[in-house]
């Protein structure tokens, strides 16, 4: 058992995945960065703010899920190399279309999202009731963030 009550192998295996979902959220954030310092065409003034205002988000949730990790008695990966050994999510590099930018940041979010799923899954086996919470929030945020930007590719 760790300190909070969780079984220890399933605390191990939801920091192992936890970490996969950190690593995303690195290379998800560097690529809205791009997006938004790289950005150019008629779509500039409301497209760098949207990129700005989510990953403004994204380092919040990479915060949060490092000190999940840390609570469930884990090690969150801090590397970039281990970032990009261990992200589903490539880098996107030299991105300055507006709407490549949006197209692309739907396809990390739809990998944020499926993997978010397989948390909340090994979370609620392990009854930790913080990670469900977590993740839960995540989801439903990320879900209408999804519907406003295909709503806005139209």
């Amino acid at each position: 058992m760790i300190k909070i009550g969780l079984e220890k192998i399933k605390a191990d295996q939801l920091s192992t995945k936890l970490n996969v979902l950190l690593s995303d959220y690195q290379l998800f954030y560097q690529n809205l960065r791009g997006f938004h310092w790289n950005l150019k065409g008629r779509d500039f003034f409301e497209l760098h703010l949207k990129f700005e205002e989510l990953y403004n988000d994204a380092q919040i949730k990479i915060d949060e899920i490092a000190e999940r990790i840390l609570t469930l008695e884990g090690v969150p990966l801090h590397s970039f190399a281990a970032y990009l050994n261990t992200s589903e999510i490539k880098a996107a590099n030299n991105v300055s279309n507006g709407k490549k930018g949006i197209e692309i940041t739907l396809e990390n979010f739809q990998q944020i999202l499926l993997l978010e799923r397989e948390v909340m899954e090994l979370a609620s086996d392990a009854g930790d009731e913080g990670t469900l919470t977590l993740i839960s929030d995540y989801i439903s945020q990320t879900e209408k963030t999804v519907w406003m930007l295909s709503s806005f590719l139209g």
